[in-house]
């Protein structure tokens, strides 16, 4: 890391109405504003009334990088509490647990992104989607202003994690 972006500060700016930017280091991950937000960096978009489908954002794709293997441990359909450990997933970069983004019944995973990891990679807000959760209650999600907040706090820990790393 260069010693012009250590001391870089987070931006987040639109870039339209349809969808805002933050800025990663050198990299700018994008985000679509018709779509909610879970603080474990998944979007959300309700396909049907109660029914949402989820998939990782540009920015957990992008810290990610190149994923490769993704595993559930339930099968639709399975009630499923919020937070919950559902899955894992493997990358170039990490190997990181996957967790519902809120309560409800887990009833579809995506078997395109259970075959073909790389489609996260590739189309993380269409085809990258991962799994479907329907719920009766008011999901608790983020709209994308409020995303755009927890994303500077979110690359505030990354980059201190990084620095920690790098000084062993």
């Amino acid at each position: 890391m260069s010693q012009g972006e250590e001391n870089q500060q987070p931006a987040s700016k639109s870039t339209g109405d349809d969808w805002f930017s933050f800025a990663m280091g050198d990299f700018e991950a994008t985000f679509p504003c018709d779509r909610c937000y879970a603080t474990n960096h998944m979007w959300a978009t309700e396909v049907d009334p109660g029914r949402w489908r989820f998939g990782l954002t540009a920015y957990a794709v992008r810290l990610l990088q190149d994923v490769y293997f993704l595993d559930w441990i339930l099968e639709p359909p399975s009630d499923v509490a919020s937070r919950a450990h559902i899955g894992s997933i493997e990358s170039k970069k990490a190997e990181s647990d996957l967790y519902a983004p809120l309560g409800g019944k887990l009833v579809a995973i995506n078997d395109a992104t259970l075959d073909d990891p790389s489609l996260i990679n590739a189309d993380t807000y269409q085809d990258g989607w991962m799994i479907e959760i329907e719920t009766g209650a008011a999901p608790s999600l983020l709209t994308p202003e409020a995303y755009a907040e927890h994303l500077s706090e979110a690359w505030e820990v990354a980059q201190r994690t990084i620095k920690g790393q790098a000084n062993f």
